[in-house]
């Protein structure tokens, strides 16, 4: 997590905007909510110097948009789609995404959750759910009682050959998860989702961990928009992150015996972006920015 940026004079002209003439990238960045609202655009693109930072574009912007600074009590960024500190250096053609905190769901309820507590799709559907919202996607991943192993999604030691008809059976699985970073990973995947679908007003995901028995969700996602265009693709790219990306393991517990699973990755390939962990500080917002 990066600092805030504090102490930035709203009316002054960026030091970046002083130089003389020096080598130059262009940068597209794209607002959303509060923040377009202050800018009165949802799109712009910026000339910056070589080697200016994720910082210095938003004091530029800041500085060139008074309202903008107080258009949110924090300002997060993302590059090419994935959550930035303010130290990112940018580059040629990178979009860079600015708002502010997401809608944060009912009553105060938390939107990335690990939890060891039983999961309910009307629980995390309402999460998102509000008036001008006509359009909730719920996925649910149930555990499953029994596996084809030879389903290209199957997951078992090569010594495992299941029962007579190929079929692994299993009993129960247990989830464990880094959830401190997985909460922030799932963060992360939602910011991605809105960047990536604009309409998509909320989205919730919530993960158990423990033992859970066949039938019961482990993971819910639901996805927030006033119409339903583009709410199912949301929902899918998110749960396919979430397998690539977030800190979650599970162990398979049945007549075979017991693993941790591994995979099988080619068969839920990462979209092309680069994993947040290669970013220090990522997911900070600019805070408290002065008018």
């Amino acid at each position: 997590m990066t600092s805030a940026m504090t102490n930035l004079p709203a009316a002054a002209a960026h030091p970046l905007q002083q130089r003389t003439n020096p080598p130059t990238l262009e940068v597209q960045v794209r607002l959303f909510a509060s923040l377009r609202q202050a800018v009165g655009e949802a799109k712009l693109t910026r000339s910056l110097p070589v080697g200016a930072t994720v910082g210095d574009l938003v004091q530029g912007l800041a500085a060139e948009y008074p309202d903008l600074p107080r258009a949110a009590g924090a300002i997060y960024a993302s590059v090419n789609r994935v959550y930035a500190g303010q130290e990112r250096i940018l580059q040629p053609g990178d979009e860079v995404g600015l708002f502010p905190p997401v809608s944060g769901g009912q009553a105060g309820r938390p939107l990335f959750e690990i939890t060891e507590t039983p999961l309910s799709l009307d629980d995390v559907a309402g999460r998102v759910a509000a008036p001008n919202r006509g359009a909730v996607t719920v996925f649910a991943g149930l555990v499953r009682g029994e596996t084809d192993l030879a389903s290209p999604y199957a997951a078992a030691p090569p010594t495992v050959s299941g029962d007579g008809q190929g079929r692994l059976r299993t009993d129960y699985l247990e989830y464990e998860a880094y959830a401190e970073m997985a909460e922030e990973v799932m963060a992360q995947i939602g910011a991605e989702v809105r960047a990536r679908w604009p309409q998509i007003e909320a989205i919730s995901i919530l993960h158990r961990v423990g033992r859970i028995e066949v039938g019961e969700p482990s993971v819910v996602i639901a996805v927030a928009a006033a119409h339903r265009v583009g709410a199912f693709d949301a929902c899918s790219y998110a749960i396919e992150r979430l397998k690539a990306i977030v800190p979650v393991w599970k162990k398979e517990v049945g007549q075979d015996g017991q693993w941790w699973v591994e995979g099988p990755r080619a068969a839920h390939p990462e979209p092309d972006t680069v994993p947040r962990a290669a970013f220090p500080g990522q997911g900070k917002p600019y805070s408290d920015l002065p008018g």
